[in-house]
């Protein structure tokens, strides 16, 4: 297993959060993909030309192989690696959760590693401590994908939702937040508390799309929809986890987030014609796409939050 090492260089995209041992058979705890936002993140972010340094917690025989070898990571000590089943039906995702990991606080964070170009809290098992989000400068995008915030599990490991306890405290910190609406229980009243503290809030719509939700400064709301791209999806793993880096760098880059919901579109829907990460697209590859496919998007709507 890769050794924590000392970084040498600015950290361009930090990536914080457990990895975990996503189960191909839900009986069988030794067969395993490398899963969780984090590894996910870190692929796209390397296949988009970025250099990821990666924060987690797993146990010493956890098979790091999946990650990238721009990847720096940055291991801490555990006994367990949080491990996941994951089983799709018709009517949506089942999941258990087992052997969580122990949290990532505040002081496991390196002082050198907290300027990053970005920022991105990604927690599978509501192992990201409070104390994370205000560990940033100023020059850095702050963002997170909240899903494992909002997760409990009984003890024989199955995953339900939960109310996100701790949001107060991270939310003011946050310039960009990042859910699905299968977090919100596609309520979407349910994104009306975080608009007190988050100047942009993107919700992933799975085969229709994104919507960009932006705060102007006399505190209107007003949102956007972005089209998908259509895709023959083989796995949806890790498809939200691509959508959320790919926005985060592409939003980085250009400061246009309609381009970077579109380029993030585009990325996650071919990256579920593949098995896990191995159908994430290149830079090239998603920009051809749309050079071929040019999106105008519709005037921005007030909305009704």
């Amino acid at each position: 297993m890769p050794e924590t090492g000392t970084t040498t260089r600015p950290t361009d995209i930090l990536l914080i959060g457990n990895v975990t041992r996503d189960l191909i058979d839900p009986d069988n705890f030794t067969a395993y993909r490398l899963g969780g936002t984090v590894t996910f993140a870190a692929v796209v972010a390397a296949r988009l030309g970025r250099r990821p340094t990666v924060i987690t917690r797993a146990a010493s025989d956890t098979d790091f192989s999946a990650m990238p070898p721009e990847a720096e990571l940055h291991i801490l000590p555990s006994t367990t690696t949080t491990t996941f089943a994951n089983i799709y039906t018709p009517h949506g995702r089942i999941q258990y959760c087992h052997t969580p990991a122990p949290p990532i606080t505040a002081a496991d964070i390196q002082h050198e590693l907290r300027q990053p170009s970005v920022a991105l809290m990604g927690p599978i098992a509501d192992e990201i401590t409070p104390d994370v989000a205000a560990c940033f400068g100023r020059g850095t995008m702050v963002a997170a994908v909240p899903q494992g915030w909002m997760r409990r599990w009984d003890d024989k490991g199955r995953v339900r939702a939960k109310q996100w306890e701790h949001a107060a405290e991270i939310l003011p910190y946050l310039h960009v937040l990042v859910l699905s609406l299968e977090d919100i229980d596609y309520d979407w009243q349910r994104l009306a508390p975080a608009f007190e503290y988050v100047p942009m809030i993107v919700v992933t719509e799975y085969r229709d799309g994104s919507t960009v939700f932006q705060r102007r400064p006399d505190g209107t709301i007003f949102e956007t929809k972005i089209p998908p791209r259509p895709a023959v999806e083989v796995d949806p793993t890790g498809a939200g986890d691509t959508f959320t880096t790919s926005f985060l760098i592409r939003l980085q880059e250009t400061n246009d987030p309609l381009h970077a919901a579109r380029f993030a579109n585009i990325t996650a829907s071919m990256s579920v014609e593949h098995e896990g990460a191995t159908g994430v697209p290149t830079r090239e590859e998603v920009m051809a796409y749309m050079a071929h496919h040019p999106f105008t998007p519709a005037p921005a709507e007030q909305s009704k939050f």
